[in-house]
């Protein structure tokens, strides 16, 4: 009995990889799975990009790796890129919902869906935005006196050392909230805080083992203790928080003079409600505003505080961008999105803190639709595709010595600002970030406003290298800064 079941287990497997060899034949290369688990055992798990970028040198520009049976065809070096994302827009422009994704989002909202879902929700979303100020003057003068708080509460310290996080996380927090919400919180409040915990808790966890195994066997883990429970938690009191600032704008909403985007869904639902198939409803206002915070909450934040490290780790640069603020802005302006060409040095800077931090290094995953022609390979249909932004961002085709910090890369011969156009931190396509223009314009106008009022300085003997968090983003492990005034 016991030598049946053996040889039945045995006789499965084989089935299974001579079915998984056959299937990898019109693949991209890449290296052997192991039965079961794939090629999870070869993938770092506290930095997957390392392992893509090994694997990207040893096997080409196009790689098949394996978690469990399933590929994941992963896009190596920004000519690859182009080409997929800009040339072949309509093909890769699939989002891959993954099972952590599937049961966060249910297919809804405006991140992680496909179709005529998200077709629909990423064109009122991009338009109601605009409309709200994004990528305007009237939402500068908003990201300014936010950048007035930010500046008071840094002065309140003192000098004294402190973590400058929380701060410059609420902040950024706090502009997505004015456009969707209408409204800003308290940077002190303790819910605000504590949402902002559950953002961090849940992407760090995307790049972690437990994100990679739960995909790989959804069906097994989500019976199993784990991290992954408390990250399904957190989205859940998460969507939970924002159903309530939703149902408050229910019952006070003027449907004739809508304050924000989440009056603008509620009107659009209204619109719509003799629509059996409309993709607006309740549910999927939840799930969109629950994208558009995180979203706008987590990698601007991080950019920032890099940006705060890198002023910390080169001092010379700091007195460099302070210089060329005193003299374009004096002491009494605030910045404006306008300053930028009269601040090359400094917006040098901020390119390549994007550069060189590379947040988001796998970028999120997208998936093929339809079988797709690629490079003369033959994506299957549902594969799933990592779009390594890292790649792009650390090219040596396109970048002289990728792993040093230098700003002045983006500088030509005559000190003006030159972009390059290898530089997508915020991806490219169809599925680019949406809040670009306002996550550019935070970084820049808190960032000048910062460095205009104080001088950063590390606290006496805590002078480091900067060390990134285990998890799915690149973002620099908690430091402490001491901010003297300078006006």
């Amino acid at each position: 009995m016991l030598s049946a079941l053996i040889i039945g287990l045995l006789t499965v497997l084989l089935y299974l990889f001579i079915s998984a060899r056959r299937k990898r034949q019109h693949l991209p290369p890449g290296p052997t799975p192991w039965p079961i688990i794939g090629n999870l055992h070869q993938i770092d798990k506290s930095a997957p990009y390392n392992t893509f970028t090994e694997l990207g040198e040893k096997y080409g520009s196009v790689y098949t790796l394996y978690t469990g049976w399933k590929p994941t065809v992963v896009l190596y070096g920004y000519d690859t890129l182009k080409e997929a994302l800009l040339g072949q827009a309509d093909d890769f422009s699939g989002r891959a919902i993954v099972p952590v994704f599937e049961r966060v989002a249910r297919k809804k909202g405006l991140v992680f869906s496909n179709g005529p879902h998200w077709f629909h929700q990423r064109k009122f979303s991009l338009t109601t935005l605009r409309n709200f100020g994004m990528g305007k003057k009237s939402i500068e003068e908003r990201v300014v006196e936010e950048a007035m708080v930010l500046v008071e509460l840094f002065k309140a310290r003192n000098g004294k050392p402190f973590n400058p996080g929380p701060e410059l996380t609420a902040a950024v927090s706090n502009m997505i909230c004015s456009i969707v919400f209408g409204d800003r919180f308290d940077t002190q409040d303790k819910t605000f805080q504590t949402l902002h915990t559950m953002i961090n808790e849940n992407l760090t966890f995307l790049g972690k083992r437990g994100f990679q195994l739960y995909n790989a066997f959804p069906e097994i883990l989500k019976w199993l203790p784990g991290e992954h429970n408390k990250i399904f938690q957190n989205a859940k009191m998460l969507q939970t928080f924002l159903r309530g600032l939703i149902e408050n704008h229910v019952l006070t909403r003027d449907a004739n003079c809508p304050r924000d985007f989440v009056d603008s869904f509620l009107n659009k639902i209204d619109e719509e409600a003799n629509n059996p198939s409309s993709h607006f409803t309740m549910e999927s206002l939840t799930m969109t505003t629950f994208n558009l915070f995180i979203a706008g909450t987590g990698t601007t934040s991080s950019t920032i505080r890099w940006a705060i490290k890198f002023m910390l780790e080169y001092p010379e640069i700091q007195k460099k961008v302070q210089a060329e603020i005193d003299d374009v802005l004096g002491s009494e302006k605030w910045p404006s999105l306008e300053h930028r060409v009269s601040l090359p040095y400094t917006n040098a800077v901020i390119y390549e803190v994007q550069r060189y931090a590379s947040i988001v290094p796998n970028g999120l995953p997208h998936a093929a639709l339809q079988d797709i022609k690629f490079k003369g390979y033959t994506i299957p249909k549902d594969t799933q595709i990592i779009t390594f932004l890292h790649s792009a961002l650390y090219d040596k085709k396109y970048w002289d010595k990728p792993e040093e910090f230098n700003p002045n890369r983006f500088l030509d011969g005559n000190g003006k600002f030159v972009n390059n156009e290898a530089h997508i931190p915020f991806g490219a396509g169809k599925r680019s970030c949406v809040g670009e223009a306002l996550a550019k314009t935070e970084i820049f106008i808190f960032l000048v406003s910062l460095l205009q009022r104080f001088n950063l300085k590390f606290p006496p003997g805590e002078r480091g290298p900067i060390g990134l968090i285990e998890g799915g983003t690149r973002d620099p492990v908690p430091f402490t800064i001491c901010t003297e005034w300078r006006l």
